[in-house]
């Protein structure tokens, strides 16, 4: 996409649960919940920007294991082309070293959490509609 960010996000499930995280008060969007993940560096597969982020946000090693959906969402300060991998934790336990909150959530819960409004189409997707 033309002048969108590249952007990625991790779907992480426990059983019928997924992972959400909450973005710090001082960032943009801050307190609202996303996704994991981040933006693609120069030169970066998304393949590989998923496990950097996981990494340095939530000190995990994890496999993508191929995308779940792709979402082109234009807020008022930029427009960004959102991929979303399936993937799942090989080593350690999320850690909040980035967000100031993780949880684990099912589908029927999300509507209790307010989300960023690109990763809003992916909640969707996890409730089949």
């Amino acid at each position: 996409m033309e002048n969108a960010l590249e952007v990625v996000a991790a779907l992480i499930s426990r059983g019928s649960r997924f992972m959400i995280c909450r973005r710090p008060v001082h960032k943009a969007r801050g307190g609202l919940w996303e996704f994991a993940g981040g933006k693609l560096e120069p030169g970066e597969t998304g393949e590989e920007a998923i496990v950097r982020e996981c990494r340095e946000e939530m000190g995990i090693g994890i496999r993508p294991l191929g995308v779940f959906m792709e979402e082109v969402y234009a807020y008022p300060d930029m427009t960004i082309h959102l991929t979303v991998y399936r993937a799942e934790i090989l080593e350690g336990e999320p850690q909040c070293l980035e967000h100031s909150e993780i949880r684990f959530i099912t589908a029927d819960e999300a509507d209790g959490y307010a989300f960023c409004p690109a990763d809003q189409a992916v909640v969707r997707r996890l409730r089949g509609q």
